[in-house]
């Protein structure tokens, strides 16, 4: 009778076997892909040089704002660069790439502040911004998308994507890194809102929890790669809970109101209020 080790073995063996079938899901050079904990961990210091004030490494023994900070970019940059390099298989283009990418981090944290002000000048339930900056996910999500659209901006392959989707995995908001989105953008709750690729969405927006802004069809597959297939959002627009809408050619106009579980496939003029008529409610007292 086999022993448990033998048995194992022989499983092994198998599954060994299986890897030699060609598939895309076969492929076990894992030096020649980027590694899933080093960029959480890239996104985690990156939010510290976002908000220097607001978390301490418990390494750092000297608390220096250019010595912590020195410190923080110098792992980052590293990491980032050999993360980038290991994709594309150029060291140097990583370092570039590297580089060019912490020249943004003003731009970015410029554009966080408006985030901040707009989650704490829409939201009456904010005691304070440092409550927003500690415990709002939909903070959390647009400070990583921010990032990460910076990376996306320089062409940088996989990592942008990776850190969007760790965010939705937090947060269940889902930003495509490549959409275009202006400043002071608040999402109110967040849980279930996506975000596509292709969306533009102007300044001073703000949309609640179940928001979809999506494509109309993806049947095309592969095919509608680089094609306009997510809507524009106009300034000054508020979307509430549980509105869909789709479309590349779906124009939301500045001013407009899309109110809760509205479903949108073409555009709205300027200063429009989109209503679903509410349904008739049935009260009954119990005998």
């Amino acid at each position: 009778m086999d022993t448990m080790e033998n048995q194992i073995a022989k499983i092994v063996d198998t599954i060994l076997a299986d890897y030699d079938g060609g598939r895309d899901i076969d492929r076990i050079d894992l030096h020649c892909q980027p590694d899933r904990d080093v960029v959480v961990d890239m996104i985690e210091k990156l939010r510290r040089i976002v908000f220097p004030g607001f978390s301490r490494e418990k390494n750092y023994r000297i608390y220096n704002a250019r010595h912590n900070l020195s410190m923080l970019m110098e792992d980052v940059m590293y990491n980032l660069s050999r993360q980038i390099a290991l994709i594309l298989g150029d060291e140097e283009k990583g370092k570039a790439l590297s580089l060019e990418f912490f020249t943004q981090i003003p731009k970015v944290r410029a554009m966080v502040q408006t985030d901040l002000q707009a989650a704490f000048d829409g939201d009456p339930a904010a005691s304070g911004k440092e409550e927003i900056i500690f415990s709002y996910p939909g903070l959390f999500a647009i400070t990583v998308y921010r990032l990460a659209h910076e990376l996306h901006s320089l062409n940088v392959p996989m990592i942008p994507r990776m850190m969007t989707e760790y965010a939705h995995s937090v947060t269940g908001i889902d930003i495509h890194p490549g959409a275009a989105i202006g400043e002071y953008f608040f999402i109110d709750h967040g849980t279930g809102i996506v975000i596509g690729e292709t969306t533009v969405i102007g300044k001073n927006v703000k949309i609640y929890q179940g928001v979809t802004l999506g494509g109309l069809s993806t049947k095309g597959g592969q095919s509608l790669r680089g094609s306009r297939r997510h809507p524009t959002i106009g300034d000054n627009v508020t979307i509430y809970a549980n509105a869909t809408i789709l479309g590349g050619e779906t124009v939301i106009g500045s001013g407009s109101v899309i109110g809760a579980s509205a479903f949108l496939t073409e555009s709205v003029a300027p200063d429009t209020r989109v209503s679903i008529e509410s349904q008739p409610l049935r009260f009954r007292t119990k005998p």
